[in-house]
């Protein structure tokens, strides 16, 4: 069978772009199948950073086509963007790019609902990133979407534009009290971004079909992570799609039969961005260490991620509602700092010691991690090219984590560059 998918296994942020980049040469298609651009999916290359929102990591590579699915919801403007600044550093996508004419588009006035929910919401807010995503997913779900089918007529964009602006400025005003958007010059500036995505809109649904059918390779790309999954995560401080595999198939039109390969991304400690909880989270001197030596900081909005030591229990429930059979193991580098490092095994909950993370947020919240200890290994690990080269404290640890997720670590990343990739078996 000839798809991997690729998901995160933790709250988003796990190193997926990078790996993505390290596998595209195998590949012969790589594929986005949910989100928007809220994702930060950052590739160095000898030295050089790129930044990705909705373009699949594929897109750096020769010979591969990159393929938007339309599981994603895209912001035109912003991916016109993204094109012309990837074009700007010598890359281009000329007969290497799809976007799905079924794939939703994000308009300005989902990013203002999106602002103006936030705003409404207080203390309680979800802790977006307010580029309209959660909105154009919740339009989508109401049947009142724009889909990229529709900027290939410009009047009928235009009408159902116009309507669709009217509602959202009734939505603003009328309900949470905020100022309306002019519709017109924005409706001018959409049709321009429109005109220069047409030649990529096309039916990737048969596409993916076909290059299947034709035994190429696919790699499905996700955004976010398991434990952000609408239907998984932790409710309500989740993202508004699926990025499990199984929104890999929806996302991209795909049957579930064809996936043969599912690679889990896991970094060596835990972070989370924006609001919800996170049980191994470091509020003190610890946590801001590990956030300075992992540059946690987000690629898309510049915020500071929260920190922690590697949470057994909410990646084992990721694992299990995944079903990966390889991890990638991102960012084991940045505990080198440590002389001591701590691994969360369990929770304590007023229920008893528990072996997965509650979906019950209730429950949640009551959760006090039970941690071990191993001793750090005190040694720089960037310039590490082979498994030989690990010091045995470091392999101590891979081997404690692949045994308290029950999956095997293949892949270690010791740096955010290419080279910095190390196949373990």
């Amino acid at each position: 069978m000839p798809v991997t998918v690729l998901v995160g296994c933790q709250w988003g942020d796990e190193g997926k772009g990078k790996i993505v980049d390290y596998l595209s040469p195998k590949m012969d298609v790589v594929a986005r199948y949910q989100g928007g651009n809220n994702a930060g999916h950052t590739v160095v290359i000898n030295g050089d950073k790129y930044v990705l929102h909705t373009l699949p990591s594929g897109i750096l590579h020769q010979g591969v086509v990159s393929v938007i699915g339309n599981g994603v919801v895209v912001d035109i403007r912003g991916l016109t963007e993204e094109i012309r600044e990837i074009e700007h550093n010598g890359f281009s996508v000329e007969g290497k790019l799809l976007l799905s004419e079924q794939a939703h588009l994000i308009l300005p006035q989902h990013a203002a609902l999106d602002r103006a929910r936030e705003q409404a919401l207080g203390s309680a807010r979800i802790g977006t990133t307010g580029k309209g995503i959660g909105s154009a997913y919740a339009e989508k779900m109401a049947r009142r979407g724009l889909r990229a089918c529709d900027l290939r007529n410009k009047d009928h964009f235009a009408a159902r534009y116009r309507e669709f602006a009217q509602y959202c400025n009734d939505v603003l005003t009328k309900f949470f009290g905020v100022e309306a958007l002019e519709a017109e010059p924005l409706l001018e500036e959409l049709l321009a971004c429109g005109a220069k995505l047409s030649p990529y809109i096309a039916d990737t649904v048969t596409y993916l079909n076909q290059q299947i059918a034709a035994g190429k390779t696919v790699l499905a790309e996700g955004a976010q992570g398991v434990l952000l999954d609408v239907d998984f995560g932790t409710y309500p401080f989740v993202t508004s799609s699926n990025p499990s595999p199984g929104g890999a198939c929806t996302g991209l039109g795909i049957s579930p039969r064809y996936v043969d390969n599912i690679i889990g991304i896991v970094k060596a400690y835990t972070t989370r961005v924006g609001s919800g909880p996170m049980p191994t989270e470091l509020d003190n001197e610890v946590g801001v260490r590990m956030r300075q030596e992992g540059g946690e900081f987000g690629a898309t909005t510049g915020r500071p991620r929260r920190c922690g030591w590697f949470d057994g229990p909410a990646t084992r429930r990721a694992l299990q509602i995944s079903g990966c059979t390889e991890i990638t193991l991102t960012k084991l580098d940045v505990l080198s700092i440590f002389d001591e490092i701590h691994i969360c095994t369990h929770y304590d909950t007023p229920s008893g010691r528990v072996e997965f993370m509650p979906f019950d947020l209730e429950q949640l919240k009551h959760a006090k991690p039970v941690y071990e200890t191993m001793p750090g290994w005190g040694l720089e690990l960037s310039e590490i090219r082979a498994p030989r080269e690990f010091p045995e404290k470091a392999l101590n640890y891979i081997a404690r984590l692949e045994q308290l997720m029950g999956v095997p670590i293949k892949i270690v990343s010791v740096g955010p560059d290419r080279r910095q990739t190390i196949r373990m078996s």
